[in-house]
């Protein structure tokens, strides 16, 4: 009798140690699975945080184009330039770090900004005084700081110039477009479409 009683203890402890393993593993399994959820959703956070960063700049540090003009020479326009600021709510805009997409009536190309004495021949040949390459420069209307070529106030006017010969290989004819997309280095866009007027005829500049 004893035996039999001593034999049911012994089977008894052995279910309650299998149970207490048991639920040991699962704390331990729901614990793991705790931890790998909270650090993906610290991940996720952090993701999107820096992804609504991305497009809220995106969509708020871009180039405001305040007009746009060009220089007219024999009936035809030799250069596009526009006055831009930066902004509203815009962060610095280093004009130098943007680029321009510029889609002419006969090619497209990207535009990057370079400096004004690489961006002229100085000497000799018939070149001299023209543009190397097809770039487009920037210049200050408007810079108490001397920040050029990077918009660093609301005051701020810069001239961008791009000149159409070094582009596209010739000057724009009469009712001629281009369209124009200015990308900053924080992947914001301001879209832009420059048209020459109708007639140039006695013009030495018209806006565009």
């Amino acid at each position: 009798m004893k035996e039999k009683i001593q034999k049911r203890l012994n089977d008894r402890g052995q279910v309650g140690i299998g149970t207490l393993i048991v639920f040991i593993a699962m704390v331990l399994v729901a614990a793991i699975a705790a931890g790998v959820l909270i650090n993906t959703a610290g991940f996720l956070q952090t993701k999107s945080e820096q992804t609504g960063q991305e497009s809220s700049a995106q969509v708020s540090n871009r180039v405001q184009v305040v007009s746009g003009f060009s220089n007219v020479a024999n009936e035809k326009a030799d250069y596009i330039n526009l006055t831009v600021m930066r902004g509203s709510g815009s962060d610095d805009i280093n004009l130098s770090a943007a680029t321009i997409e510029w889609i002419g009536p006969n090619d497209a190309k990207t535009l990057t900004e370079s400096e004004k004495s690489d961006a002229i021949v100085k000497k000799g040949g018939t070149d001299a005084g023209k543009p190397k390459y097809a770039n487009f420069t920037v210049d200050a209307i408007k810079d108490s700081d001397d920040s050029t070529p990077v918009l660093n106030t609301q005051d701020d006017r810069f001239k961008v110039i791009m000149n159409t010969t070094a582009i596209s290989g010739e000057r724009l004819n009469e009712g001629q477009e281009v369209k124009l997309k200015l990308t900053t280095q924080y992947g914001a866009v301001t879209l832009y479409r420059a048209n020459i007027p109708q007639s140039l005829s006695q013009e030495s500049a018209v806006t565009v």
